[in-house]
């Protein structure tokens, strides 16, 4: 049976933006520089829709179909660039002896679960989609990313970054991409784009936060710590709480994120500040989350990404946003509070214009 797929346009969504590695290839971080042409070459594959290998084969009939299970199978890339090489743990096996297999594995389930227990989604697609992580891909690959059908997760270099499975909040950002291309389908461009990242991120830190029962207040709300080498440790790719602050230092850079439309991003670089520009509704998620903690915040997020549709901009997504906190207000699933915290969050980051 072939993979179910969705009519909405996939795009490669990668964890780690392109200007990160960029400044850390011109200070001639080697492996940065071939992540980089890697993903330009994987960038092109898609934009193809088929993958080399051995031969020309279609993406859609490049291995396990749709079950309806929503079973996991994990895939050793063996430091190459082919996807599905070899099948190394599926859906109710044990661990093995590969603690990056067992760490996609365990956390991809985590994330399903969360999913289907917390808000009733079954899995990627709501139809039981199986999900398909392949890890080790890549030499030194400082990346991880949705494709549009499956999960790709690189070992990094050691130094700078470390296995890019070994990170809960990283697995459950890249998957909720697939989630959002199931839903709205949002562009990944501009604002749209920024919200496509925006919700990733959310879930990212919402489900972290629910497995390691933390409230809003002990929470880091970092995203990618877990996969900082020795050499960035400490730093982080984001921070929801404060944007703009995550990382700053020689190689990578310093955090370019705003926290307030005032300083929005007016660039082409980055899809147009995808990466960049989330951290306006980011903080905005924190303001709400930290007045009624971020299990009913990403309740509230969860519905509105229904209401989403393709092209979808920052002042549409504030409506929409309270639309949805009326509706679970008036159900009782929400403070009746959260109406005016959102507001006010929305206020305080500028928005809408």
């Amino acid at each position: 049976m072939h993979k179910k797929t969705c009519s909405n346009k996939k795009c490669q969504c990668f964890i780690v933006p392109n200007y990160i590695l960029e400044n850390l290839a011109q200070n001639e971080v080697e492996a940065a520089r071939i992540s980089l042409a890697k993903s330009r070459q994987m960038r092109r594959r898609r934009a193809l829709k088929e993958y080399d290998i051995n031969g020309v084969v279609s993406l859609t009939d490049a291995g396990p179909g749709h079950r309806g299970e929503s079973a996991r199978h994990v895939y050793d890339c063996k430091g190459g660039t082919t996807l599905r090489v070899n099948e190394v743990l599926k859906e109710g096996e044990r661990s093995i002896g590969d603690p990056v297999a067992n760490h996609a594995y365990d956390y991809s389930g985590i994330v399903r679960d969360y999913f289907k227990n917390v808000l009733h989604r079954d899995s990627i697609d709501n139809e039981g989609l199986d999900l398909i992580l392949n890890v080790h891909y890549g030499d030194d690959y400082t990346n991880a990313f949705w494709d549009g059908d499956e999960m790709v997760f690189g070992d990094g270099d050691g130094e700078m970054f470390i296995s890019f499975a070994n990170s809960l909040d990283v697995v459950g950002h890249e998957l909720t991409h697939g989630i959002t291309q199931f839903t709205s389908g949002l562009e990944y461009n501009g604002q749209s784009g920024a919200l496509n990242e925006h919700l990733s991120d959310v879930f990212g830190i919402a489900i972290k936060q629910y497995h390691l029962q933390q409230t809003a207040e002990d929470a880091d709300w970092l995203i990618g710590a877990d996969i900082m080498g020795p050499t960035l440790k400490g730093q982080a790719l984001r921070s929801m709480k404060a944007p703009g602050t995550a990382y700053d230092n020689k190689l990578m850079g310093k955090d370019p994120q705003p926290d307030h439309m005032r300083n929005y991003f007016h660039g082409e670089r980055d899809n147009n500040g995808v990466h960049i520009n989330s951290g306006i509704p980011n903080k905005a998620f924190y303001l709400v989350a930290k007045e009624i903690e971020t299990d009913k915040a990403a309740l509230i997020w969860y519905h509105a990404m229904q209401s989403l549709y393709a092209t979808t901009k920052f002042n549409q997504f504030v409506q929409i946003v309270i639309k949805a906190a009326q509706k679970l207000v008036d159900s009782g699933d929400v403070p009746e509070k959260a109406i005016k915290i959102v507001e006010s969050a929305f206020k305080a980051v500028g928005l809408p214009e």
